[in-house]
């Protein structure tokens, strides 16, 4: 006749059996978490075009309906390709000065893409030089934006880059850029001055300051 000690374990025993089996029989219940939207970084790159710095790796994160991140199975496509070409792995090689589109297209599910822009500016840039076209003041009732030209000292001469360099605000609550251009939030008392930048493959500009008042 078993003792209590042996009753004991053959009961634990049983219950752990019953609980492996209970787990092995839940698992087909488990459904595959599903692919609800893709983001491609990094995030506003710039390459140059030439020789050197005239590549950028993309990547591709999803989000799945869980909540929970990945690196989904894509194809990569970029337009132009006058711009810029792109290859299977998601490495983008420049062509020529411009703006391109890169997009992520889920393999299990081509309805779901991710896109992100990568600006081309010419290469062999030793330095920046911001200057504005209408002032440095932005006033409510008065100048209401900024424009801001960027030209880049190249080893082939002096190249109009505004259009692709990389802008950076050091106060986006008071204003942002964009193409050089600067335009304030417009918020109530979003008032005082910022520094506005330019940069291209690694090289920034001079700093040149922006006063916005009235708001």
């Amino acid at each position: 006749m078993p003792s209590k000690m042996q009753t004991l374990r053959l009961t634990g025993a049983f219950a752990v059996l019953a609980m492996m089996a209970l787990g092995a029989s839940c698992r087909g219940f488990f459904v595959k978490p599903t692919l609800s939207s893709i983001t491609v970084g990094p995030a506003t790159p710039s390459i140059q075009t030439g020789n050197t710095n005239n590549t950028v790796q993309m990547f591709a994160t999803g989000t799945f309906n869980d909540g929970s991140t990945g690196h989904p199975s894509v194809s990569w496509s970029i337009s132009p390709t006058s711009t810029a070409t792109i290859n299977k792995s998601g490495l983008v090689t420049s062509v020529a000065t411009g703006t391109a589109t890169v997009t992520a297209t889920s393999n299990d599910n081509p309805s779901i893409t991710g896109t992100q822009s990568v600006s081309v500016t010419v290469g062999c840039i030793t330095s920046i030089t911001v200057t504005s076209s209408n002032g440095t003041t932005i006033s409510n009732g008065g100048t209401t934006s900024v424009t801001l030209v960027a030209k880049a000292n190249t080893c082939n001469g002096i190249v109009d880059i505004t259009s692709v360099a990389q802008w950076t605000s050091s106060n986006t609550q008071i204003a942002t850029v964009s193409a050089g251009v600067v335009s304030p939030t417009g918020s109530t008392g979003a008032d005082g001055t910022i520094t506005v930048t330019a940069s291209s493959g690694g090289v920034p500009s001079n700093p040149i300051s922006i006063t916005v008042t009235g708001y």
